[in-house]
């Protein structure tokens, strides 16, 4: 069967078994914060254990590939888009409950409240949410506009913590057997922006740590981290960091250091306030956005010999030697 028809046969079959939720041709551009790319070939809405399950069966032995997408605020699709099934979290997923911490599963030194968020729940609504109850330690999630999903996949982190910090558990569906598994902190292996999940586990909940505090006191915190990031990181059409800090360093200093802030290819420019933050305009291509990734990491490599690393999922795009030219940039 060819990839065309494989997808046209999962994207029936799809639509028959979970009606009202498969939709086809869809674009990612209104579902990633870069607002640019090309169209998913199938989007199905998972909104239950079941939904998963159905999921896993149409796709057993199919070679129709398949990807997650949370917020979509580390993701950059090529112009031409996805050829597979691009599967999103709503409905169970996107609830929040608080509870009493399980002692046995708490680490030492824990405080009582635990905070149990679907994988859907986007983490500033989760920060809120628990400073609303008085739960503190979960703040730092406020400034990284992503889901619960994908912090667990990539360990979030900023503001001095990080996911690895304050999860107990997670739960994870595996479309390659079709098994839910609930997975202890020291099972996911967490470390720096991944973890040890792999590419077909999904993660549909995960179950966080706080401690208590006074509301107005954790929305004190909230209130000065989103100052903070409005002062020093831009807004509009961007991903957060497109590389990793390398060890012992910062990429933002590296590209600022290679004289790349303002840096442009088409739609695309490197920010004059966060160097690690690439800002598309409105209109601009995907194709502007990877160009300007590899025009800026083949600058950084030239002056310093360090090679940066994405820690944005870059989706359908070819070789590094696509990327555009010096000469064509401004």
């Amino acid at each position: 069967m060819s990839a065309p028809a494989a997808v046209d046969g999962v994207a029936a079959t799809l639509a028959a078994r979970l009606p009202g939720r498969v939709e086809r041709a869809v674009s990612s551009a209104g579902l990633t914060t870069y607002r640019c790319g090309g169209p998913f070939a199938v989007v199905a809405r998972v909104t239950s254990d079941d939904d998963l399950r159905v999921v896993a069966d149409v796709l057993h032995a199919s070679p129709v590939p398949r990807m997650v997408v949370g917020r979509g605020s580390n993701l950059l699709v090529d112009d031409d888009g996805f050829a597979g099934v691009a599967l999103v979290l709503a409905g169970e997923f996107e609830s929040i409950d608080l509870g009493a911490v399980d002692s046995s599963s708490a680490p030492p030194g824990a405080a009582e409240v635990a905070v149990r968020a679907g994988g859907a729940v986007p983490l500033p609504v989760l920060a809120r949410r628990a400073a609303g109850a008085g739960v503190a330690g979960l703040e730092f999630f406020v400034g990284i506009p992503g889901s619960v999903g994908g912090a667990v996949r990539m360990n979030a982190g900023g503001h001095g913590a990080q996911t690895a910090d304050v999860i107990l558990s997670a739960r994870v569906f595996d479309l390659a057997d079709a098994r839910f598994r609930e997975l202890p902190r020291r099972e996911l292996g967490l470390a720096y922006r991944r973890s040890a999940l792999s590419p077909s586990a999904v993660v549909v909940g995960a179950t966080f740590v706080g401690s208590n505090d006074a509301p107005a006191v954790c929305a004190a915190r909230i209130d000065e981290i989103v100052r903070w990031r409005r002062e020093h990181q831009p807004g509009g059409q961007n991903a957060g960091s497109v590389f990793t800090n390398p060890p012992g360093d910062s990429a933002g200093r590296l590209i600022e250091a290679a004289g790349c802030k303002g840096l442009r290819v088409g739609g695309a420019v490197v920010s004059e306030k966060h160097a690690n933050f690439f800002v598309a305009d409105a209109g601009a291509r995907a194709a502007d956005v990877h160009d300007l990734i590899e025009l800026v990491r083949g600058r950084v490599y030239e002056s310093t010999g360090v090679q940066l690393e994405t820690e944005l999922h870059l989706v359908g795009f070819g070789p590094r030697s696509g990327a555009r030219t010096n000469a064509e940039a401004s």
